[in-house]
């Protein structure tokens, strides 16, 4: 075999191993908005319809007005507190030799993937997103743990993000499994 053509590996010795740590990026602002759309979206009709009902059936009134406070009070917390706390939380980093997720609000989910282990990338916009101008990231491993979601992310640094990705994973051409 040609010494040129041969995979290229490194000296573990001298490899820079990532660390577990917190990412730099915080997703995009607008992520916060992305958030509040659902609470808003489903918390508002449920609200109302539970009012609805307090108004036109009296045996009910208690039940109903019960549930009208609940849904607004929880529907005001999911749309102002969770989104911003999130917000606060949620980061992500590409750098040379790995990738780094963090999520969650009151449960911390850190997670790393070697770049030479990464073997799918893609991107994801659904309704709300397109909206906003969003996009999410998924980086997939072969193991079932190995997948990072990356939501909230600008959709054209999400599409160059995982064209960058896509591309360094190339140089890894040995069986990364």
């Amino acid at each position: 075999m040609d010494p040129a053509s041969a995979p290229q590996h490194t000296d573990p010795a001298n490899a820079v191993h990532p660390t577990l740590r917190e990412p730099v990026n915080q997703v995009d602002p607008r992520a916060r908005t992305l958030w509040r759309l659902p609470p808003l979206i489903f918390g508002i009709p449920a609200t109302i319809a539970a009012i609805a009902v307090a108004v036109v059936a009296p045996e009910a009134r208690a039940v109903a007005t019960s549930a009208a406070v609940v849904l607004a009070l929880l529907t005001a917390f999911y749309a102002t507190v969770v989104p911003l706390w999130r917000y606060r939380f949620h980061r992500w980093e590409v750098s040379d030799d790995a990738v780094y997720s963090q999520t969650g609000w009151f449960v911390r989910h850190r997670v790393i993937i070697p770049i030479a282990r990464i073997q799918v990338v893609d991107t994801e916009a659904g309704p709300l997103e397109q909206l906003l101008g969003l996009a999410k990231l998924t980086v997939t491993t072969a193991s079932s743990a190995g997948t990072i979601h990356i939501a909230g992310l600008d959709a054209e640094l999400a599409r160059t993000t995982a064209s960058d990705l896509t591309i360094r994973t190339q140089a890894f051409t040995d069986d990364a499994t």
